[in-house]
């Protein structure tokens, strides 16, 4: 027998136990419907607009508008026309993030283990330069690494560098401004996970005879697997479609696949190609990410 506690005149009796299990089961939904409808406005409307631009008739134009005969030839026919700019942008992106894992590890590693006081001080370093404009900065190494610059010289100078050698306008080049544009989003997860990483660990592994590098390998780097994951995804995803560092710091043989979006866009204005253009981009790139995410997953199983 359930008592229901006594109510004072004029206010409503208070609601049975089910209604109020009812109300706790539907708060959580309550509370993502904003961030669901704020998606499904903002990001999948626009991706089904996409999709379905991609199959329009390639021989429409903005004057005489296109036509919905759903062209799924589209995807054969860009990709048969681009799939070197599809292979240099995964390429050029895998680099960078090799490159990125080298400088930014140990990086992270410093900081999080090492820094002691100086370690909000060197974060701020690690975020400062996004607080100027992506366009800024990637003109600031196009000066750096411009044939007249200093390091050119200096290169030069230690014959490290051809006379007539350079490093703009260089596949080196495109990879460079990517590691440099995208290292925050790989180092900011991977201090994330190690900084919640206890020494004691270590001081165990010493106690059992092991090394410094098999203390890393089968412990540092294991517990600091889940940064190491998100921050090369965070860094793997936009570098490959990417088109400003190739557009500034190289040449049209450097181009990626963001550069032909971007000219069938707002050049060519050929909106089926562009459309099916970024659709193959994003299902490549989503296919590679559980791909990958799969093989982590099994080998962290095993």
């Amino acid at each position: 027998m359930t008592l229901l506690a006594p109510t004072g005149p004029g206010q409503p009796p208070p609601a049975p136990p089910a209604a109020r299990s009812g109300r706790r089961r539907l708060l959580p939904y309550l509370l993502v419907l904003p961030g669901v409808a704020w998606l499904l406005i903002f990001f999948g409307v626009p991706l089904g607009q996409l999709a379905a631009a991609s199959l329009y008739d390639p021989g429409g134009s903005l004057s005489t508008g296109y036509a919905m005969t759903w062209a799924v030839g589209n995807y054969a026919d860009v990709l048969q026309a681009y799939w070197p700019q599809f292979l240099r942008s995964f390429g050029y992106a895998a680099l960078a993030l090799l490159l990125a894992l080298l400088l930014g590890y140990p990086l992270a590693y410093a900081i999080a283990q090492k820094a002691g006081r100086w370690k909000n001080l060197l974060l701020v370093c690690v975020v400062a330069p996004m607080f100027t404009s992506f366009l800024v900065r990637t003109l600031a190494w196009k000066t750096i690494l411009s044939d007249n610059g200093v390091l050119v010289g200096l290169l030069r100078d230690v014959h490290l560098l051809a006379p007539d050698g350079r490093l703009l306008a260089t596949p080196f080049a495109v990879v460079l401004g990517l590691t440099y544009t995208f290292l925050p989003f790989l180092v900011l997860p991977l201090y994330a996970s190690l900084e919640r990483f206890d020494r004691r660990l270590l001081e165990a592994a010493s106690d059992l005879y092991a090394s410094p590098t098999q203390a890393f390998r089968r412990v540092t780097l294991p517990l600091s697997m889940p940064g190491l994951v998100a921050g090369a995804l965070l860094f793997f995803i936009p570098a490959s479609g990417d088109y400003i560092n190739a557009e500034l710091l190289g040449t049209p043989n450097e181009y990626m696949v963001g550069n032909v979006v971007d000219s069938a866009f707002l050049v060519r204005l050929d909106y089926p190609q562009g459309a099916a253009l970024s659709v193959l981009l994003m299902a490549a790139i989503l296919a590679l990410v559980f791909g990958w995410l799969r093989r982590a997953g099994a080998e962290g199983v095993r």
